[in-house]
């Protein structure tokens, strides 16, 4: 009985973490497949924000749900098993910030770049500034403090290193941002960095959980 029950609470405690990655995985695979529904946007001057316009578009709009969700189950699974610092807590924090800032974004389409600007638009470019402040500070926030926390040593250096590649992905997509610029390539290199960020959180958030419970 006791042993039934040791692993009913390994199975909870590995559950947000294995949630995380699969919701990170569906953006992934859903971004992918929009570039192959949609070749007319092409990749250079057409952020991912586009995909969700026009034919098509529900499949971008449940990715940018399917990213919130991931990042509130990672934040929640940090809350619990992460870093118990200020800045772990803080890191955790603005992934909630990032979690309502993507809803915003799904239920907000973007104006196209040719099209009149809208107040829906306005919303979604707002959250799109929410979105990548608040991810980017979370990522140097958790890789700080992975260094004070034990079980989490192990991967302060790789949290860093996404940290520095995020913050220049960062600074290129904001370099980028005016016609004529390819501000969709940045924003792609942007993405693709934070993708490979989060799904290594989630996975790292699980190794700790599972040795937590194997001890």
């Amino acid at each position: 009985m006791a042993a039934s029950t040791h692993d009913l609470q390994k199975h909870r405690s590995t559950l947000l973490p294995t949630a995380a990655t699969g919701f990170f995985l569906y953006f992934v695979a859903a971004l992918l497949l929009m570039h192959a529904v949609r070749p007319d946007y092409t990749v250079v001057d057409h952020m991912i924000s586009d995909y969700a316009v026009g034919r098509s578009g529900w499949i971008m709009t449940t990715a940018f749900v399917s990213l919130s969700l991931g990042c509130l189950a990672l934040a929640i699974g940090l809350f619990l098993d992460g870093p118990a610092s200020w800045l772990g807590r803080i890191g955790a924090s603005l992934l909630v910030v990032t979690f309502a800032g993507l809803m915003v974004t799904a239920l907000f389409p973007t104006d196209l770049e040719t099209a009149p600007s809208t107040r829906t638009g306005d919303i979604h470019t707002l959250s799109f500034l929410v979105n990548i402040v608040s991810v980017l500070l979370s990522t140097i926030c958790l890789g700080l403090s992975y260094s004070g926390s034990p079980s989490w040593r192990r991967h302060r250096t790789p949290a860093l290193v996404f940290a520095g590649l995020l913050i220049v992905a960062f600074v290129a997509q904001y370099l980028t941002l005016h016609r004529g610029a390819p501000y969709g390539i940045t924003n792609r290199l942007f993405v693709a960095v934070l993708m490979a960020s989060l799904i290594s959180n989630s996975l790292w958030l699980k190794s700790v959980v599972t040795r937590k419970h194997a001890n």
